[in-house]
């Protein structure tokens, strides 16, 4: 089953259960966000990323260079523990982890959540791999893939799913991320990138093996 179906039955089975006044505004601020075109602004094919260090869920400093050691990067910027579409998301990458490890390289996901928020996650799905905390978004900033949700859903979120995104990410302005992937070769340059402003779509692991295998590292 691919990532795109097991969304597809996620959708099917949750979307009845949102109150309407809270889905409706969902709808409304992610065509308001698709309409800013904001995809333009992202790196792409062919662009080196910037370096970076960030912490992990472990209090551990991981460092972009170094890691290009090891082979090339696949680089998962995704919203938050919170969000269910990442869960889905992160557990299919979590299911090729061993492929991406045999084409010489290595995963990373990376989120705005403080380190005390991505530690659940990392353990509730038993993730291999690094989860990172990027403060304020300054790495997801220098990818130019930051936006600044619609100020209605805060409240929302909090009072009907509990998601505070306030002390989850540790600021007073909420800011997230676009959710993309990027398989970056060992010399920092991007061979592949799915950037989409509409939250619910997602790369598709196949595809970031079959780049893996074309030579992506």
């Amino acid at each position: 089953m691919t990532l795109k179906q097991d969304i597809q039955d996620f959708q099917k089975e949750m979307i009845p259960k949102i109150p309407e006044h809270v889905l409706n505004a969902i709808i409304k601020t992610s065509a308001e966000l698709g309409e800013k075109n904001i995809e333009a602004l992202a790196l792409k094919k062919g662009d080196t990323i910037p370096s970076f260090e960030l912490t992990d869920a472990l209090g551990e400093k991981r460092s972009s260079d170094r890691l290009f050691d090891n082979g090339s990067l696949v680089i998962s910027f995704y919203r938050g523990g919170w969000c269910p579409y990442c869960h889905l998301e992160l557990r299919a990458l979590q299911k090729v982890l061993p492929e991406i490890k045999a084409n010489n390289a290595t995963l990373l996901a990376i989120s705005p959540e403080l380190p005390d928020y991505s530690l659940p996650t990392r353990e509730k799905y038993e993730l291999e791999f690094p989860v990172l905390s990027d403060p304020g978004n300054q790495v997801a900033k220098k990818f130019g893939l930051v936006f600044e949700p619609a100020k209605e859903l805060i409240p929302l979120f909090k009072e009907n799913f509990d998601w505070d995104l306030i002390a989850i990410n540790g600021t007073e302005r909420v800011e997230l991320p676009i959710p993309a992937t990027y398989v970056v070769d060992r010399e920092g340059v991007i061979q592949y990138a799915f950037v989409d402003a509409d939250y619910t779509k997602r790369a598709e692991p196949e595809k970031i093996l079959e780049v893996l295998r074309e030579g992506g590292n």
